[in-house]
């Protein structure tokens, strides 16, 4: 009988002491999580949050995910919170004109020239480019190079075209090779303007199966978002004025010295810096198999 209490007390002190380990262990476990939360939220603090910089810039920088991607980044690494209203670069140089944005980050060279000539910015910086294609209906017209032809053609046999309309640099750019061509295409019955930003313009050409000027960057990210499912192709790519250059600009101090200054001139040197052309000349590439922006900081464009 004795043994037999012996035997028991034995096998509960046992299982007594596995709990115990047990128990520290998944403590421990426990803890790992919470170590790790800490360590990151340390990490966070260690940068000293400067203030917001308030940018004015076109949608194709928001909509392709670009802004998100950097802002977050330049936080991290100078303790500047970017905030950015994306609208057409026409309206987003007039934000610039009325004080409303530190900084400038936009798609049309001549305007962005005469916002600094107008004294309003201080220096027109190149930081990136992609290029313009045209997007329609596969089969409506022969694919090439060549905007003169489609555009032609598209005039001629007054085909659906879905026009942004809304004085951004996309806008300015695809009524530019209008001009320049001599073509009107006012005189096509089935040439509409959407008044939109180019997700939307996208969508609107898709759905009444028209042709439409979308920078590369924007449709790529709209292509290939398994939700919308769009019919449109390529139609038109790499003739030489269908480039599509962007340029950022502080806004000039003098003419507003209420203006976040030190935050634009912190933008610029980092996002010129060559750690940052880097990640922007990378993004795009593991999710499209090509990037959606091309480098070149410093560059005569």
């Amino acid at each position: 009988m004795k043994k037999r209490i012996a035997m028991v007390l034995a096998a509960a002190l046992c299982i007594t002491l596995f709990a115990g380990c047990s128990s520290t262990g998944n403590k421990d476990s426990a803890k790992e999580p919470e170590e790790k939360v800490s360590d990151e939220k340390a990490e966070q603090e260690a940068v000293e949050k400067k203030g917001v910089l308030m940018m004015a810039t076109t949608t194709s920088t928001a909509d392709t995910g670009l802004l998100d991607y950097l802002a977050e980044i330049f936080l991290k690494e100078t303790g500047w919170e970017l905030q950015y209203t994306a609208v057409g670069t026409g309206e987003a140089l007039e934000m610039g004109k009325n004080g409303d944005a530190d900084i400038v980050l936009v798609h049309a060279k001549s305007s962005e020239e005469a916002f600094v000539e107008e004294g309003y910015g201080l220096e027109r910086i190149p930081v990136m480019y992609n290029d313009f294609v045209v997007i329609g209906p596969e089969g409506a017209a022969e694919k090439g190079d060549d905007i003169k032809v489609l555009f032609t053609q598209i005039l001629e046999e007054q085909l659906a075209f879905v026009s942004r309309g809304d004085d951004s640099g996309t806008d300015k750019k695809e009524k530019g090779i209008w001009t320049k061509l001599e073509l009107n295409p006012e005189e096509n019955p089935n040439y509409a303007e959407s008044g939109q930003g180019m997700g939307a313009t996208i969508t609107m050409a898709d759905e009444q199966q028209a042709f439409c000027l979308t920078d590369r960057g924007t449709w790529l990210k709209q292509k290939n978002d398994g939700d919308l499912k769009l019919e449109l192709e390529i139609i038109c790519e790499g003739d030489s004025s269908l480039l599509n250059q962007y340029g950022v600009i502080a806004v000039s101090p003098e003419m507003y010295p209420e203006v976040n200054n030190e935050g634009a001139n912190a933008f610029i040197e980092w996002v010129c810096s060559d750690e940052v052309q880097e990640l922007i000349g990378q993004f795009g590439v593991e999710e499209y198999g090509e990037p959606l922006f091309v480098p070149n900081a410093g560059a005569d464009a």
